[in-house]
C-alpha cells in the first residue's frame, strides 16, 4: 500500500510564492513523482515530475522558470517550489507516484496523469488579490 499525503496549499497573491510538499511511501526502484493540477471545468495537467533514480525532471511549458521541483531522501518527500505565482496557476494540486518508470536500465519520469496509479488526496492553491 502506497500511502501520499501532500501539504502546503493555501492562498497567495499574485506574484507570491508558496511551496507544496509531498510524503510518499515508495519502496520501488524506478519510481517517479509528479505534482498534476485540476482547475474547475479542465482536464488535470502535468506540472512537474521528478525520477527517483537520477533526479531528472520535467516542466510543462506554463511553469517552466517559475516552479522547481526536488526530491530529498528516506522518507521520500518531494517539494514543489512555486515563485512568480498567477492567477492561472489556481487550482487544486495533486501529488502521484507509480514504479513503472524504467528505460534502458535508468530511471525517467512522466507528466501523463494515466500512468500513475497512486494519488494523494490534493491541495487547494488560490492565487488572488
Amino acid at each position: 500500500q502506497v500511502h501520499i499525503v501532500e501539504s502546503g496549499g493555501g492562498l497567495v497573491q499574485p506574484g507570491g510564492s508558496l511551496r507544496l510538499s509531498c510524503g510518499a511511501s515508495v519502496t520501488w526502484d524506478y519510481y517517479a513523482i509528479g505534482w498534476f493540477r485540476q482547475a474547475p471545468g479542465k482536464e488535470r495537467e502535468g506540472v512537474a515530475c521528478i525520477s527517483g533514480g537520477d533526479d531528472s525532471t520535467y516542466y510543462s511549458d506554463s511553469v517552466k522558470g517559475r516552479f522547481i521541483i526536488s526530491k530529498d531522501g528516506a522518507p521520500i518527500r518531494v517539494y514543489l517550489q512555486m515563485n512568480s505565482l498567477k492567477p492561472e496557476d489556481t487550482a487544486v494540486y495533486y501529488c502521484a507516484t507509480d514504479g513503472i518508470f524504467e528505460r534502458n536500465g535508468g530511471s525517467w519520469c512522466s507528466h501523463n496523469a494515466s500512468e500513475y496509479d497512486y494519488w494523494g488526496q490534493g491541495t487547494q492553491v488560490t492565487v488572488s488579490s
